[in-house]
């Protein structure tokens, strides 16, 4: 069973989770760039799918789904209309609809623009999904980068999980108020505009306080040797 923690990592124990941070960092560059470079779109949906088996390895096939799925499907449709219909690239009409007219060229690079955002957040996703943050920090420490450089990427990935945490609270003190937040769609969005003020003040006012704890315990002093709680541990060769 998962244990849940501070950030969007859930501590499962797989081959990917014992994987070396600095590994699975260097995948996802290497993924991304690949489906980036390659002239054809399909290299893109074969890594998809390689991704969907590593998603299989690490446990977590059916969250990756979701969010692949949730992710593609809009971006899909929205990039669809655009590119297929009003993209400068199109020379070979496929359907035309009087209106307007759907271009192969944009259909194709519609599909290329989706494969490669979706490797690219699919890599990221099962990343910091099966990499504890403490470990992925010493990694970097490890490689030679500043600590400060460690703490902007962790700072950096622990926005959303916090921010989803803090939305929760926030609908659980309205929903203990009589407000409805569940429902149909539009009673979710009526709900949903209110908790942006709170949610964003409450989040600069956190980063206030990251940034006087820091200070408080010596993190900018220079000249010092620096401990951690998580030992760097070097990968086997």
């Amino acid at each position: 069973m998962a244990r849940k923690t501070g950030s969007s990592y859930e501590a499962i124990d797989s081959p990917i989770d014992r994987l070396d941070p600095i590994v699975k960092f260097t995948g996802v560059f290497c993924l991304g760039l690949s489906a980036a470079i390659f002239p054809s779109f399909i290299l893109g949906y074969l890594l998809l799918l390689f991704l969907f088996v590593v998603a299989y390895l690490a446990k977590v096939f059916k969250k990756f789904a979701k969010f692949i799925i949730g992710f593609a499907v809009p971006i899909m449709v929205m990039l669809f209309f655009i590119q297929g219909f009003f993209s400068p690239k199109n020379k070979t009409i496929i359907a035309d609809f009087g209106f307007a007219q759907l271009g192969l060229e944009g259909i194709i690079h519609m599909l290329k623009i989706v494969s490669v955002l979706l490797v690219f957040l699919g890599s990221f996703y099962l990343t910091t999904k099966t990499t504890d943050t403490g470990r992925m920090v010493a990694a970097f420490k490890r490689i030679g980068l500043k600590g400060s450089t460690g703490y902007l990427v962790l700072a950096t990935l622990n926005v959303i999980p916090q921010m989803q945490r803090r939305i929760a609270i926030i609908q659980e003190a309205q929903n203990a108020r009589g407000l409805e937040t569940t429902g149909s769609l539009l009673t979710r969005f009526k709900a949903f505009i209110p908790l942006i003020g709170p949610v964003i003040m409450s989040s600069l006012v956190d980063v206030q306080e990251r940034g006087m704890t820091i200070e408080a315990r010596g993190f900018s002093v220079k000249n010092v040797e620096q401990t951690s709680f998580i030992e760097a541990v070097e990968p086997p060769p």
